[in-house]
């Protein structure tokens, strides 16, 4: 089915969205804006639901015979969107805590999934004007102000000298004691998606995450990882999998670059 898709077309077009999502990200984040609590008490912006209503209206436009899962619209039954067999996932504003604490490390994430698989994922950063873009056997990149366009890759891990990307907002018991397992290593505490672009382009060797997420949190990245070398799977290494079941939460994963390791073994 993928070969009746111009993916790069599909990913240039989406890259330009999440711009417009992020400009008016940027736009609330710079004024008073309205904070709420869902039902799960996690928060929820103005500026989430104004990127939701951008991408969405825009991604319509682009193509309109695709359907459309975003975190403000998750509530489709899985009676429905079993029967997609490719369709948009998107989060329209992924740390909305650190938007709240206003460090800027929040991201627009707009994948495309087919079969179950990310075949195309973009992740814009509105403050720093940064993106992360790849599409299936189309290498990933990315794009800031400072260098241009470029290829990433990931890296090859050095064992003694390991860098691993944590979380802002969730550091777990059970993560303390993995990553204690690892030896002397260091940690990089950023919010968002941007743990698995860093890893993506090889300014990290691995994003251990054992708590909860959801498949909007890790489709985009899943993409933009792989297409650089690396891979993002369940603890057992199995291939992480999308709209397989009526949750739409991942199970605990591993993003990692270097697969000479054996990042599970402490686990």
């Amino acid at each position: 089915m993928e070969n009746d898709l111009n993916l790069e077309y599909l990913c240039q077009n989406a890259l330009g969205i999440a711009r417009m999502a992020g400009k008016k990200i940027l736009e609330i984040y710079n004024s008073d804006y309205t904070i709420e609590h869902k039902a799960d008490k996690t928060p929820l912006t103005s500026a989430d639901l104004a990127a939701d209503q951008i991408i969405k209206n825009e991604l319509k436009l682009l193509s309109p015979d695709i359907p459309i899962l975003t975190e403000e619209s998750a509530d489709i039954a899985f009676e429905t969107r079993s029967q997609w067999s490719r369709y948009w996932l998107v989060d329209p504003l992924d740390g909305t805590r650190e938007f709240i604490k206003r460090n800027g490390e929040f991201t627009v994430n707009i994948a495309l999934i087919e079969n179950h698989r990310s075949i195309l994922g973009v992740i814009y950063a509105p403050v720093t004007n940064i993106e992360y873009y790849a599409w299936r056997n189309g290498h990933a990149y990315k794009n800031s102000d400072a260098h241009g366009v470029e290829k990433i890759s990931v890296r090859k891990a050095d064992p003694g000298n390991l860098v691993i990307a944590g979380s802002r907002s969730y550091a777990s018991d059970k993560l303390k004691e993995y990553l204690e397992k690892l030896g002397d290593i260091e940690l990089l505490s950023v919010g968002s998606s941007l743990k698995s672009c860093m890893v993506a382009e090889g300014a990290v060797d691995l994003y251990p995450r054992l708590g909860l997420t959801s498949e909007w949190d890790t489709a985009a990245a899943q993409c933009i990882v792989e297409e650089a070398g690396g891979h993002i799977t369940q603890i057992d290494l199995s291939d992480l999998r999308y709209n397989t079941k009526e949750s739409l939460l991942n199970p605990e994963f591993l993003v990692f670059g270097d697969n000479s390791i054996e990042w599970n073994r402490f686990l």
